[in-house]
């Protein structure tokens, strides 16, 4: 498994490391690994009982064949009551239908004899009756059961065609398809067209929404970049102004932070509401090529901040948008930066495949982080200890974003504290 908790030197042919110039080492991580794929190997696996077992077969059962089983077994119990109910009727029916014969001439003990050989005959044609009736009809049964079963599924398939019409349809909305895509069901006015009816107005909702967020994210592209680009070019003239004064020169530096600082959490809004739609992009991606490119561009960047960058990169495939899935490690790797220590911080970013599952792992030294906080660093403008004072750390957008994206393309991003204080971030995605 890939994790930061050993340090190894890159091996030939891999991209080397990227460092700062040397100082002090720091203690690499050394928290507990991040895990939430399959039990690690090596762990013996733990025996089902009995009835997690049948639970198990059950929960892995359709519901077609749960309703045709249904069917077929109160079919089953409807026809073993019938039949019990003829098997006694049958008797009944004998006994009341037996003659009655007599000998009035005989003598007393021959007609006592008669008289119980007849009973025993008449016993006998009763228990001859119901084993007949009793062998035919079990064949009848197993026979017609078979035939009931067959029905119970053609009839189990035809009442769930509107939900497999409705899943159908489901599957098949988008973003750019939910305008034109409705079930429309048609038929009686039962519960199932109530559910269907029920959905379709649902996604007209949610068309409305979509269309919302569009015109939002796209209106405040214009409107929100466009008067601080404007600001920034008249702040950057007066600048450059020689005539201008040092009290107005500090006044516009000033604000051109503050206006960068606008621009930054303007950009981060923006593709935060862009993460959390549906990908519109879907491409091959090597994310070790991805980590190559965040690394690159924020070496610089590591080593004013005194940050020692080690990278650790392999191959490692899937299907996404390659600017999201940059932006998603380019966030973390700035993170890591930004909440490191002061002096002699150490940054370790790793990408691979473990068991067959793709794994982006960035670590770094730091201030301690309580594990109850790290949930909450995922949520928009969440810092750590609540912070929103340091805005020179940030617009508390960076996790948030990571998540967005990580989630459009089905997979997971968690977070554990390191022993000796920072983060280990884990992000994990299906492999191509």
């Amino acid at each position: 498994m890939i994790s930061p908790h050993s340090e190894r030197e890159a091996r030939k042919g891999e991209r080397p490391s990227f460092t700062s110039p040397v100082r002090a080492q720091a203690p690499p991580p050394t928290g507990p690994p991040v895990w939430d794929g399959p039990p690690p190997t090596g762990v013996p696996p733990v025996r089902p009982t009995i009835p997690d077992w049948a639970r198990a077969v059950i929960d892995r059962v359709s519901i077609r064949w749960r309703l045709t089983i249904t069917y077929g077994v109160l079919f089953f119990v409807a026809g073993m009551l019938l039949l019990f109910v003829i098997y006694m009727m049958v008797g009944w029916a004998i006994n009341e239908a037996w003659p009655h014969v007599s000998l009035p001439d005989a003598p007393a003990l021959y007609e006592q004899k008669f008289q119980e050989q007849w009973n025993l005959a008449r016993v006998a044609a009763v228990y001859e009756a119901r084993n007949a009736l009793l062998s035919r009809s079990l064949m009848a049964l197993a026979g017609v059961g078979i035939l009931a079963v067959i029905i119970g599924y053609l009839v189990a398939d035809r009442a769930l065609k509107p939900i497999q019409q409705m899943t159908t349809t489901a599957r098949k909305l988008s973003g750019t398809t939910l305008a034109h895509e409705r079930i429309d069901l048609k038929g009686p006015n039962d519960e199932l067209k109530e559910l269907a009816d029920t959905f379709d107005a649902m996604l007209t909702r949610l068309n409305v929404a979509f269309d919302t967020q569009r015109r939002f994210v796209a209106n405040a592209s214009h409107e929100l970049r466009t008067p601080l680009t404007i600001n920034r070019t008249v702040l950057e003239i007066a600048l450059g102004d020689p005539e201008a004064s040092g009290d107005l020169k500090a006044l516009g530096r000033t604000l051109l932070e503050v206006n960068a600082r606008n621009e930054q959490l303007i950009e981060g809004l923006l593709l935060l509401a862009r993460s959390e739609r549906e990908l519109s992009v879907r491409k091959p991606v090597d994310m070790k090529d991805v980590a190559e490119t965040a690394v690159d561009q924020l070496t610089s960047r590591a080593e004013e901040a005194g940050v020692t960058m080690t990278a650790e990169l392999r191959n490692a495939a899937t299907e996404g948008d390659p600017v999201l899935l940059e932006r998603c490690v380019a966030n973390l790797v700035e993170n890591a930066i930004k909440h490191n220590l002061p002096e002699s911080g150490r940054l370790w970013v790793r990408t691979g495949m473990v068991e067959g599952a793709l794994v982006v792992q960035v670590a770094n030294t730091g201030p301690h982080v309580p594990a109850y906080e790290v949930n909450s660093l995922f949520e928009p403008f969440r810092r750590l200890n609540a912070d929103r004072v340091e805005s020179a750390r940030g617009a508390g957008l960076g996790l948030s974003i990571v998540r967005a994206v990580v989630r459009a393309h089905g997979g997971n991003v968690t977070a554990v504290p390191r022993d000796g204080g920072g983060l280990v971030v884990t992000v994990r995605l299906q492999a191509r």
